[in-house]
């Protein structure tokens, strides 16, 4: 029943301040459009820890520096961008072109200054992530981007894309990992909720000038590692036990990205 009212809260809530957002939108500025994001988001983990009694308890805030930075997180849940969002008013972030196709949704986050990427991949998202990567780096703010590409069904993971990379590079700035495993409580879009505790923790920061192997095996090593530490064994929510440290992606899936993806290395030397 918790989970019931909880999900038709969020639709209304989102209905609600997707109209609110589209207001706000037609300020001048910024600020106005982030003021109505952090409200929801910030609603939104009332709702979480009121209604389902998912009580989130985020640490490492301190290790994120002022100023441009990338924040690269696990995403394990519907909940992930709530909590993120919830911790910083000026937050750009990457995401994939399927939202687009609400028109009002479109508009909401073209305004908020996300980076919009193609879902499907191609020789312009590079470029894309370039250009924006440019503009927020000047506007000293900090950018979120779920490194997998995926969420993930929790226990598991997905093959890292290089995009965070070339995104780390291109920022010249520090990438903070982040750790989860919210996914217990709210895992992925499921209509379950299962009450009791989560963890965000934000990792130490990698350092700017890493080569490319480096810093894919540092950030994906941080993540998993310390995400596979948080999961709750004595209360497993949602967490399927054989589950831990599975890849979510099977091996024709992943010889074509692997192909697509040196193609496209090959293309830029």
């Amino acid at each position: 029943m918790r989970s019931f009212i909880f999900n038709m809260l969020l639709y209304i809530m989102t209905a609600v301040f997707a109209v609110v957002c589209v207001l706000l939108s037609l300020m001048p500025g910024r600020k106005p459009i982030m003021y109505g994001l952090s409200a929801y988001t910030k609603t939104m983990m009332w709702l979480m820890k009121t209604v389902v009694r998912i009580n989130v308890s985020v640490s490492g805030r301190e290790r994120v520096p002022d100023g441009a930075v990338i924040i690269a997180s696990k995403h394990q849940s519907y909940g992930d961008g709530y909590v993120m969002f919830s911790q910083f008013f000026d937050l750009s972030f990457v995401t994939g072109d399927h939202l687009e196709k609400f028109m009002l949704i479109k508009r909401v986050l073209r305004k908020a200054g996300a980076v919009v990427i193609d879902s499907c991949g191609g020789s312009d998202v590079r470029d894309r992530l370039q250009e924006r990567a440019d503009i927020i780096r000047k506007e000293g703010r900090r950018l979120l981007i779920y490194p997998e590409g995926h969420l993930s069904q929790v226990g598991t993971q997905h093959r890292y894309r290089k995009g965070v990379y070339f995104m780390y590079r291109d920022f010249n700035c520090p990438v903070v990992p982040v750790a989860t495993n919210l996914g217990q409580r709210w895992n992925q879009n499921d209509w379950h909720k299962h009450a009791g505790n989560a963890q965000v923790e934000f990792l130490e920061p990698i350092p700017p000038g890493l080569d490319k192997d480096e810093f894919m095996l540092r950030l994906e090593t941080a993540i998993e590692t310390r995400s596979k530490e948080l999961l709750d064994l004595e209360d497993l929510g949602a967490l399927n036990p054989d589950d831990i440290g599975k890849l979510a992606e099977n091996d024709v899936a992943r010889s074509k990205r692997i192909a697509k993806e040196d193609q496209q290395d090959n293309g830029e030397k």
